[in-house]
């Protein structure tokens, strides 16, 4: 007759329960998987199948009881990681929204919104696909598998029940942020100059041929001017989501690594 001991139990119990939270929180923070059109219950039967997996790998487990102050700070510990991985994940794909944002303003789509259930605020069309692109880009370049890699390095270089972290990585983090407004530019620079151009002229125009209204003219030569330019950009934009995505996961790397506390 096989005896299961309660510290045998005990020990199975934080052999998951740890790692699990640490991967449930990456995966409700994530743009991908952490989607409100997702069910839940696939985001936590993904969530067990990856810790069942990681877990004869990963280090010994702090002694520690399971209900206990010590096993909520923990509990917490492991939510912070999971949130930080999920939040550099959503600044990557934002840089893409944002350019989206920035070019739908100049070809005059303000107006082309819906409502996106997964941010619960009004989102531009074109903000929208740019956005569901990167997406399937993402996944073309196999860049979740790296990501769940990267997730199960870091039991490695922060182990469970490390006790803090280094308070310069969340600077990191807060820093990174500014790549959403510098890169989404840099994207959207060669569309939102030449339409620039475009209504400047149109304003000149206006003033000088006041029968020759900006609505009439203006509008439909930056919609079709953006659209032209626009897909020009569609033939470069594979390689700019290239080195964002690297630019991204080495980030990535390097802030959970300055996340370990000071010796």
């Amino acid at each position: 007759m096989v005896e299961v001991t309660f510290a045998q139990l005990q020990g199975w119990l934080m052999l998951f329960l740890w790692p699990f939270v640490r991967i449930t929180a990456f995966l409700m923070a994530s743009p991908l998987l952490g989607h409100s059109s997702v069910p839940n219950q696939a985001k936590i039967g993904l969530a067990v199948l990856i810790t069942v997996v990681l877990g004869p790998n990963l280090p010994p487990m702090p002694e520690a009881p399971l209900v206990s102050w010590v096993s909520l700070g923990i509990m917490v510990e492991q939510m912070l990681i999971g949130i930080a991985i999920g939040l550099t994940m959503q600044v990557m794909f934002a840089v893409v929204q944002a350019a989206g944002e920035f070019i739908g303003l100049q070809m005059g789509l303000a107006f082309a919104t819906f409502f996106d259930p997964s941010s619960g605020t009004q989102t531009m069309v074109l903000s929208r696909l740019l956005y569901m692109i990167t997406l399937l880009m993402f996944l073309a370049f196999n860049g979740h598998l790296i990501v769940i890699e990267i997730i199960a390095t870091t039991f490695i270089t922060l182990p469970i029940g490390m006790g803090g972290f280094n308070a310069n990585a969340f600077e990191l983090l807060v820093r990174f942020g500014g790549t959403i407004f510098a890169a989404g530019m840099l994207l959207a620079l060669p569309l939102v100059g030449a339409l620039l151009i475009i209504n400047l002229s149109m304003g000149i125009l206006n003033r000088s041929a006041p029968q020759l209204t900006v609505f009439n003219i203006g509008f439909p030569a930056s919609l079709t001017v953006g659209l032209f330019l626009l897909m020009v950009l569609m033939s470069d934009f594979g390689r700019f989501l290239q080195r964002l995505f690297s630019d991204g996961l080495l980030f990535l790397r390097q802030m959970l690594e300055a996340m370990a506390p000071l010796a």
